[in-house]
């Protein structure tokens, strides 16, 4: 509240120091009434107004609040005396702030002030004589010679010589017309409220001197200059002094007001100054968007060692580090509590029309946090909440039917189970060397993982695993690699190492973009490059799924399991520099010795010339559970087994009563496979229809998108003409503009490529420019260029414009013959 109140004074002091310096001395009154007004207005509500927008003009800073430090007596807070009363302990009720008290007791003061004056005006307009002439009272004030005027009602005094009383009359009836009482009360309210803001005097004194330059103006062209002065100057000032009253007498004003008579109109140029307004607005907007305030208190748990000795020999060229950061979520709260809690707002997040995407969001699922090691409490227990809240409504759902069952139920209850009951359980077995090999295998595509012991103090075995994994960043089928010791996380996004900068005779184009995609021999009379692909996707898969031992894993806790293998086929070819990542260095070398045995393909080809493609597999499998014996025998299985005994013994015989229960087992653990399937169909079906609803969110590559951007110059043709036309363009305009001449003066000599990838968004405009190229000057003269586009007509997918990713390499040869 204070700091708005701040804002609010700052904000005031400006708009009269601009009125003052530029405008107050013009005779554009009804303007310059209009800027006091509105400005007023605006300094009350631009603190509350924040678009987001504007915040990227400005550097985002990082505030790390520090925690509270009470001086005196704390403050109880409401969940605290609320514990207190349930547990039965007598605790102070908090007491209202001083400076609360204080405020009120100047707004009922300032509000009797107002009333008092009020009084006033009618203990006058009651005592004294008065008449109606038209919609206007008259008040004759007895023994005085005061003249004002409020609402529709004009003060006179008797003692105002007859010859004056129609220049005043027609003076006050200006105010009157104009509604200049509204002004004034309107400054009055807000001195009750902000009763220790003195600029609203100020603000109050200019308006009630622009009300008096108004009426002057209008009343004088109904009389002679020289008499209006001598009725300005002859008075004795009785004056009586109500500050929302319009006083025709007023020693202060009258100098002023005669000046502003003799003025000259100002010229209509002069008008250029209300402008002023716009930058200042807009100035404002954007320190209002831009603050921040912590919602959330935190410490940071542990500061970084940035002496990453294994990264010195290498060039990353874009590195973070990202502290972990411990948050003070409701301490007051138990976990249970906080679950509840979570629970009611996804519950009223979803009365409150929010669609199930929306909601797991919030809940902080499927987002970024899929890659931390260690949750906060907060995401923690947000994720149990949610799945609380899923098992619920799929409840609620199955009720409507009429088909729940009492096996719902315990189905149900099992999938809320977790082996994690509270958040320090859950800490407690991310120390477990089970916690950090599944983390480390649970990677998504494009995400290399890696735990150690501390960073910024590996040892030599975890620092030559980094640089396996950097060798594997170099290619584009890796987006970044995240370490990490469960308190501190090490980001690489992008690398390059010193060869890579060098020039490479044998280009590589990735399988995903590469013109003529390696295959085999039934494979290479399909028609389309998109028909081979598939067909050589499908013969990897099936050889891996047909030659891999996955009796290897048995050793290996239960759960799924990912390898990920890479590997390059050449320009004859063969398939080389095969590199596999995995749980375990036995998986590793069978997912090596697999891929070996891959037969010689057709190579390559791009631009009609051979490749080296780079290939990415993924392999996963389910790894059975080794501790319940029930699980590993089949249904039939022990059904044949326990029919046997029986032929021989009866119910009662102890080895059919042990079968029994297995069965019994056996069927339960198949209930809930069941129903965790049909939890996850839900889900798909969920997300399926909230991204049907969203397409907006959705990137719609060039070679897919139903309508494609449309290049200016080609919006005549036809569709397929037009994706045509469109490449066309591209490739003419980066032809055009590119300076070849850049590489001789970087000394680079041979044949040159840079990838360029943009994206073209719902408007038509180019965004996101981004250039792979063996200089840095060559890529930044690669997205120059391709900011240069015109703006296109934007793609279409669904009847809705869609943001539309579009990629193209740039390939120049540069002598071999050195400058002079």
């Amino acid at each position: 509240m204070l700091y708005t109140i701040i804002q609010i004074i700052a904000f005031q002091t400006l708009f009269l120091l601009v009125y003052d310096l530029f405008l107050r001395r013009e005779t554009f009154f009804n303007y310059n009434r209009t800027y006091l007004l509105l400005t007023s207005v605006l300094s009350l509500v631009l603190p509350f107004v924040k678009f987001p927008k504007l915040k990227k003009i400005t550097t985002n800073d990082v505030v790390i609040q520090l925690p509270e430090v009470f001086i005196g007596t704390k403050v109880p807070t409401a969940n605290e005396i609320f514990i207190a009363e349930q547990a039965g302990i007598i605790i102070e009720q908090p007491q209202t702030p001083i400076w609360q008290s204080i405020a009120l007791f100047g707004i009922a003061l300032a509000a009797l002030i107002f009333l008092f004056k009020i009084g006033k005006l009618y203990v006058l307009k009651f005592r004294n004589p008065k008449r109606w002439q038209g919609n206007v009272l008259i008040v004759k004030l007895i023994k005085s010679s005061a003249a004002f005027s409020f609402f529709n009602t004009i003060f006179l005094g008797e003692r105002i010589p007859e010859r004056e009383r129609p220049i005043i009359y027609k003076h006050e009836l200006v105010h009157i017309k104009e509604l200049h009482t509204l002004d004034l009360l309107f400054f009055e309210v807000l001195r009750i409220i902000l009763w220790f803001n003195p600029l609203l005097n100020i603000y109050q004194n200019r308006i009630k001197e622009l009300h008096e330059y108004i009426a002057d103006a209008k009343a004088l062209k109904q009389n002679g200059k020289v008499e209006y002065y001598q009725s300005l100057l002859n008075q004795v000032f009785d004056v009586k002094n109500v500050s929302f009253t319009n006083t025709f007498f007023k020693k202060s004003l009258i100098k002023k007001r005669i000046a502003m008579l003799q003025k000259s109109k100002s010229k209509q140029r002069q008008l250029i100054k209300y402008t002023l307004l716009l930058p200042l607005v807009f100035g404002m907007l954007i320190y209002t968007s831009t603050e921040v305030r912590a919602q959330v208190k935190s410490v940071v748990e542990q500061e970084i060692n940035s002496d990453f000795s294994n990264v010195e020999s290498y060039t990353p060229t874009s590195i973070q580090v990202k502290p972990k950061v411990k948050q003070n979520v409701n301490q007051e709260l138990t976990d249970a509590e906080l679950i509840k809690k979570y629970y009611n707002e996804l519950v009223a997040m979803k009365k409150n029309g929010a669609s199930f995407l929306e909601i797991a969001k919030y809940a902080d699922i499927g987002t970024e946090n899929s890659e931390k090691y260690l949750l906060s409490k907060g995401e923690f227990l947000k994720s149990k909440a949610f799945m609380q809240y899923v098992v619920e409504h799929m409840s609620a759902r199955k009720s409507e039917k009429g088909t729940l069952t009492t096996e719902d139920f315990q189905t149900f209850e099992k999938l809320t189970f977790d082996k994690h009951k509270t958040y320090l359980d859950y800490r407690a077995w991310k120390k477990t060397d089970e916690a950090k090999e599944h983390w480390e295998s649970y990677s998504r595509d494009g995400v290399l993982r890696l735990f150690v012991k501390e960073i910024g103090n590996q040892s030599a075995e975890e620092k030559e695993l980094f640089d396996r994994l950097l060798k594997q960043l170099e290619n584009d089928d890796y987006e970044k690699i995240i370490m990490t010791d469960g308190k501190s996380t090490f980001v690489v996004n992008d690398y390059k190492s010193p060869e890579q900068n060098e020039v490479i005779e044998s280009i590589e184009v990735p399988f995903s973009v590469v013109e003529e995609v390696p295959t085999l021999v039934e494979c290479k009379d399909l028609m389309s490059n998109v028909d081979r692909k598939d067909c050589m996707n499908q013969f990897v898969n099936k050889h891996v799924n047909k030659n891999f031992n996955t009796s290897l894993a048995d050793s290996l806790s239960s759960g799924r399991k990912r390898i990920f293998i890479q590997f390059k086929i050449d320009t004859l070819g063969y398939v080389k520099a095969i590199k596999a990542r995995g749980p375990s260095k036995v998986l590793e070398e069978e997912a090596k010795r697999v891929i070996k045995t891959l037969p010689q393909f057709t190579p390559g080809k791009q631009k009609g010339k051979l490749v080296v493609v780079p290939y990415s597999l993924p392999i996963v499998f389910q790894v059975a559970g080794t501790n319940s014996t029930e699980t590993k025998v089949s249904l039939e299985e022990l059904v044949a087994q326990r029919d046997r005994v029986l032929k021989n013994s009866s119910e009662d015989n102890p080895v059919v009563i042990r079968l029994n229960r297995q069965i019994e087992a056996v069927k339960k653990n198949k209930s809930v496979n069941d129903k965790v399937d049909e939890l996850t169909k839900y889900l798909k079906e969920e997300l399926n229809k909230t991204q049907k609803d969203s397409i907006q969110l959705q990137n719609i590559p060039f070679s897919v998108v139903k309508v494609a951007p449309v290049h200016p110059d080609c919006k005549t043709l036809t569709d397929e003409e037009q994706r045509k036309c469109t490449t066309s363009k591209v490739n003419m305009h980066v032809n055009k503009n590119f300076n070849t001449n850049l590489a001789n003066e970087l000394d680079i000599r041979g044949r040159q490529e840079i990838f360029i990838a943009f994206t073209i968004n719902k408007e038509g405009y180019v965004t996101d420019v981004k250039a792979r190229a063996p200089h840095k000057e060559l890529e930044a003269e690669a997205i120059r260029v391709i900011k240069k586009l015109p703006q296109f007509i934007p793609g279409k997918h669904d009847g809705e414009n869609v943001d539309v990713p579009f990629s193209i390499p740039v390939t120049f040869q540069v002598n071999n013959t050195k400058k002079n």
